[in-house]
C-alpha cells in the first residue's frame, strides 16, 4: 500500500464516520505562540478553549486532517532510524463531539480493518498530580479484545499544550510492529480534559506549576505520523525505506554514508515545504531555519570525503554530490507530494529558485568559514568563537558541528544550546542599541520596521506607516490575494515593503497601484483602531505579518468609509497611524524591484 492511498483511506474512514476533511494550514502558524506548526491540532487549539464555534466554522463538532508539521528540537537527531524535522500529521478531533470510547473504537476500527494490522500493545495514563489513573481507556482496550495495556507516566501519556499555553490531558498510546518486528508508537490519542496556561516542559518537569483548568469544550485530539504508519504498513525497517524516502535516496549514488543521505533526504522535503508556504532564508526565525537546512545539504555537497573530512581546497577529494543531484531531490519532492498539496507544485519556479539563491550566496564564503572552523584548536571551540564564525561568515552551527566531529573523531565540545544562548545575547545588545539610537516615541524597534530620530520624523514616519497599509492593499487589488507581506522597513525618507510574487510586476500595474493609494487618500478615509481576541481579529480578515508573534490581544486598523461601510484596509498593527488617510500626502511609488527568489520589493515616498 503505497502512502498515497494511507493518506486516501485515513481520510475517506473518518469522512464516513461523519468528519469533516479540514485541509493542512500552513507551517507557519496563526498561533504566536510557536514558530511553526509542530502538531496537527494547531490549529484547532481555539475550538478546545471556546474562542471558535466548530458548528459555524466545519458545520460539525468532529473533523479530521493530514497537516504539515515541523519540529525544531529533531534537527540535531536527523539521520538515525526515526528523527524528521517535516512530517505529516494524520489526525482525528472532537470539540465536544465524543471522547474515550469513539476516539479508541475508531483507531482500532481503523488499524486492524482497514490496515489490516496487529496492535502489539497500548499505553495508558497511570495517574499523577491529582489526576487519576485513566481506568476508562484501560475498560474501553479490554473490551475491544486488547490484553496488553501498559501503565505509564506524565512523561509519555500526558500530552502538555503546543506553545506556552494550550489544552492537555491523559493520552492512549498505540504501538504495532515494524518490518523487523521492532514496536513502534503509529498513534497518540489525547484526551483534552484541561487547559494549562504554561509550557510542556513545565508539565514534564513533574509539577504543576500552574493550575489545570478544566476546557470549556473537552473533546479528542489524535496523532499519527504518516511516516510512522508507511513504515508499519510497507513492512519496512525505517521510515527512510518507505516510499516517502526511497525516491529521494535513490538519487543519491556512490558510498555516501547512510546518515548524510538520510539528511539530504529529510532536509530535501523540509525546504521545499517551508518554501512553498512563505518561508525565505534569512538570519531570524523561520527563515534562518530554512537557511541552517539548506546551507547543511551545499556543505555536504561541496566538502565531503568517504571516510572523514578532506583538506580544504583539496582539488584530489571527490565530491559527494553535484547540485544539480540536490536539485533533482528538490524537484522530486515537489514532483511526489503535488497532487495532496497543490502549493509545491504552485511554487514549483520560486522553489528551485530559492534554493539556487542561497546556495550561490553560500558558495562564496563556505570555503573561508571552514578553512577557519579546521585551523581552530580544540579548547578554541567555545559558544563565543562559533557565534562569531556563524555571524561573520554565514557558517551554521550544524556544519561546523559536523565536519569537525567527522575529522576529529569527538564530540563537538559547544551545544545547540550554548550557540543559541549566544545568539539570544547577539540579539538583546542589537535591540538595546537599536532602541538608544532612535529614542522611544512608542515606535514599533523591536521588528526595526520603523525609525525615526526626532519628533519630526516620526510624523513623517506614521504618514508612511499609513501608506504602507494603502500600499499592501492594492496590491493585492491588483495582484491577488497570493500577495503577502514579507518584510517591511520604514525611514523619514521613505517605505520599502517587501511582498511574496512570483515576478515583475508591469508599468501598468505600477500605475495602478499608485492610483488606488492615492484615490484611498484622496477620499480621506477614516483610520479606525480596534482591540479584540487574537482568534477574533483572524475572523475579520484583517491581514497580518505571518513572520510576527502577536499577543492574545491586537490592535487592527481599518481605513474605511465611514458613510458606505467600504473597508480599503484592513491589518493587524500597533501603530502610529494618522487619523484619516488625507493626512498622508502625495503617494509617489519610486522603484520596484527584485528582493530574493519569489519575493518583490517596492520603495515608495510621499510629498
Amino acid at each position: 500500500m503505497t502512502s498515497t492511498e494511507i493518506r486516501k483511506r485515513f481520510l475517506d474512514f473518518f469522512e464516513k464516520h461523519r468528519h469533516v476533511i479540514v485541509p493542512s494550514s500552513s507551517l507557519v502558524p496563526d498561533d504566536p505562540s510557536v514558530l511553526l506548526t509542530t502538531a496537527g491540532m494547531q490549529q484547532f487549539k481555539p475550538y478546545y478553549t471556546g474562542k471558535a464555534d466548530p458548528l459555524k466554522d466545519f458545520g460539525s463538532q468532529n473533523t479530521t486532517s493530514i497537516q504539515k508539521s515541523f519540529r525544531t528540537s529533531d534537527i540535531d537527531e536527523v539521520g538515525d532510524e526515526s528523527h524528521l524535522t517535516f512530517f505529516e500529521m494524520m489526525g482525528n478531533f472532537s470539540f465536544g463531539g465524543y471522547m474515550k470510547k469513539e476516539a479508541i473504537s475508531y483507531a482500532y476500527e481503523f488499524l486492524t480493518k482497514e490496515m489490516n494490522l496487529k496492535i502489539s500493545y497500548v499505553t495508558i495514563f497511570e495517574g499523577s498530580l491529582g489526576v487519576p489513573k485513566d481506568e476508562e481507556s484501560r475498560q474501553i482496550w479490554e473490551s475491544l479484545g486488547i490484553v496488553d495495556i501498559r501503565e505509564e507516566g506524565i512523561e509519555d501519556v500526558f500530552w502538555g499544550p503546543t506553545g506556552s499555553s494550550g489544552p492537555c490531558g491523559p493520552t492512549t498510546e498505540i504501538y504495532c510492529k515494524n518490518g523487523v518486528g521492532k514496536d513502534i508508537e503509529v498513534w497518540n490519542i489525547v484526551f483534552n480534559q484541561f487547559f494549562y496556561s504554561g509550557s510542556r516542559e513545565e508539565l514534564l518537569a513533574g509539577s504543576f506549576k500552574k493550575k489545570l483548568e478544566p476546557l470549556v469544550s473537552p473533546g479528542v485530539d489524535t496523532g499519527m505520523g504518516l511516516e510512522r504508519l508507511a513504515m508499519v504498513v510497507q513492512k519496512t525497517e525505517t521510515v527512510f525505506e518507505t516510499d516517502l524516502f526511497g525516491p529521494l535516496l535513490d538519487r543519491i549514488s556512490g558510498d555516501v554514508p547512510v546518515r548524510k543521505k538520510r539528511i539530504l533526504a529529510d532536509h530535501a522535503r523540509s525546504a521545499a515545504f517551508l518554501i512553498a508556504d512563505g518561508v525565505r532564508p534569512s538570519n531570524k526565525e523561520q527563515g534562518y531555519i530554512l537557511r541552517r537546512l539548506l546551507r547543511r545539504m551545499y556543505a555536504y555537497k561541496k566538502h565531503s570525503r568517504h571516510a572523514g573530512l578532506p583538506q580544504i581546497h583539496n582539488e584530489r577529494v571527490p565530491r559527494m554530490l553535484q547540485t544539480d543531484i540536490l536539485i533533482s531531490m528538490i524537484q522530486k519532492v515537489v514532483d511526489d507530494y503535488s497532487d495532496f498539496y497543490k502549493e509545491l507544485n504552485n511554487h514549483r519556479t520560486v522553489i528551485l529558485e530559492c534554493v539556487k539563491e542561497e546556495w550561490s550566496k553560500f558558495e562564496t564564503i563556505i570555503d573561508k568559514g571552514l578553512a577557519q572552523a579546521m585551523r581552530w584548536q580544540w579548547d578554541e571551540i567555545t559558544p563565543q568563537t562559533v557565534f562569531s564564525l556563524y555571524q561573520s561568515d554565514g557558517l551554521p552551527y550544524e556544519v561546523m558541528r559536523d565536519f569537525i566531529e567527522e575529522a576529529s573523531g569527538k564530540q563537538f565540545p559547544v551545544t545547540y544550546q550554548d550557540f543559541e544562548r549566544e545568539f539570544r545575547k547577539h540579539q538583546e545588545i542589537s535591540r538595546a542599541g537599536t532602541e538608544k539610537k532612535f529614542g522611544g516615541h512608542g515606535l514599533l524597534l523591536d521588528t526595526g520596521e520603523l525609525k525615526a530620530a526626532n519628533e519630526d520624523e516620526l510624523g513623517k514616519v506614521t504618514r508612511l506607516h499609513t501608506a504602507t497599509h494603502l500600499l499592501q492593499a492594492a496590491l493585492r487589488k491588483v495582484l491577488g490575494d497570493e500577495v503577502k507581506q514579507m518584510g517591511s522597513d520604514i525611514t523619514a525618507e521613505r517605505t520599502r515593503f517587501d511582498f511574496s510574487f512570483p515576478r515583475k510586476v508591469t508599468k501598468e500595474e505600477l500605475s495602478r497601484i499608485e492610483e488606488l493609494v492615492s484615490e484611498a487618500i484622496r477620499r480621506d478615509l477614516v483610520m479606525e483602531a480596534k482591540k479584540m481576541p487574537y482568534h477574533e481579529a483572524v475572523k475579520t480578515g484583517a491581514l497580518y505579518f505571518f513572520k510576527e508573534k502577536y499577543p492574545d490581544e491586537v490592535h487592527v486598523y481599518s481605513a474605511y468609509d465611514p458613510k458606505s461601510g467600504e473597508v480599503f484596509s484592513r491589518e493587524f498593527c500597533g501603530g502610529p497611524h494618522v487619523q484619516h488617510t488625507g493626512e498622508i500626502g502625495v503617494f509617489k511609488i519610486l522603484k520596484e524591484e527584485s528582493s530574493s527568489a519569489g519575493v518583490r520589493r517596492i520603495r515608495a515616498t510621499i510629498k
